[in-house]
């Protein structure tokens, strides 16, 4: 069996929560999560990598079992999020890494291998965006509030906050749906209910538009250092089109790109096939 280990450490005073299995000695993989989840999204993944790597998955800050600050207290943007989890990697002593990036993780995960290309040793990219090509018109009401925070804007998507559209992000473009656990859309509905979180997540979806901006930052990056790279990627999601998993090969010609049939969190129907994939390109 398995051994998780459930820890946290204190990040600048901040209480990351993280997830942490197999050995020390093996080749590091960072696991950044996404947008409304936590770590616990990597609950089957984790298992079916911990013989062949040293696994790593914090909850990002205004997520999960992080500490939770008001907006009084900790500015949630993109850019803060990102230097939470780069001076995470140093307070555990992960000096070298690679990094699986989903949705939120990736501009996470991006800004971090931008600025440390010598510390990451590649990526695995699941539904992580880095190209205008990949946005779709789901995006439309968040980009109007980019463009205008105004605070009819800041009402008109509420509603990517609501219960029953976590529900419907879990299970939109899943040909089965009875292979959608419970338990993820549960568990991120509890916490998107804590007090404070909505407005904390709505100011995310008004700082998305800095990830845009550094779309040829990121892309620069990938040009420059030609990471390993494997795209696994939900062919059916709403948000994250397959040109935009099929970009990285204009950066990263040897890029693996790998399309499954089912949605947004394609790790709760294809976990093994993702970890075989995994273990073919990075183990």
């Amino acid at each position: 069996m398995t051994k998780v280990r459930f820890n946290r450490v204190s990040v600048d005073g901040l209480s990351v929560f993280y997830r942490e299995a197999g050995d020390a000695q093996k080749p590091a993989l960072l696991l950044l999560h996404g947008f409304p989840s936590s770590s616990h999204m990597f609950r089957d993944l984790i298992p079916a990598l911990s013989e062949d790597f040293h696994l790593i998955a914090p909850d990002l800050p205004g997520f999960g079992q992080t500490e939770f600050r008001g907006r009084d207290e900790f500015t949630h943007s993109f850019e803060n999020i990102a230097r939470v989890i780069d001076r995470f990697t140093e307070v555990i002593g992960l000096n070298r890494f690679a990094i699986y990036v989903f949705d939120y993780g990736a501009p996470t995960g991006f800004r971090i291998a931008a600025w440390h290309p010598e510390r990451v040793t590649g990526i695995i990219s699941q539904n992580g965006n880095a190209y205008v090509e990949g946005l779709s018109d789901g995006w439309d009401p968040i980009k109007a509030y980019w463009n205008d925070a105004s605070e009819a804007n800041r009402n008109a998507v509420r509603g990517f906050l609501a219960p029953e559209t976590t529900i419907w992000q879990y299970t939109h473009g899943v040909p089965d749906k009875s292979l959608i656990s419970p338990d993820g859309y549960s568990l991120d509905n509890y916490y998107l209910a804590r007090e404070g979180a909505t407005e904390a997540q709505l100011d995310l979806f008004g700082d998305y538009k800095s990830n845009v901006a550094l779309y040829p930052e990121f892309q620069a990056y990938f040009r420059s250092n030609k990471p390993r790279f494997l795209a696994v990627w939900g062919k059916n999601d709403p948000f994250f089109l397959p040109p935009g998993a099929e970009a990285f090969k204009r950066d990263i010609p040897d890029a693996d790109i790998r399309f499954f049939d089912t949605g947004h969190f394609a790790l709760e129907t294809h976990a093994d096939e993702i970890a075989a994939a995994i273990k073919s390109v990075f183990a």
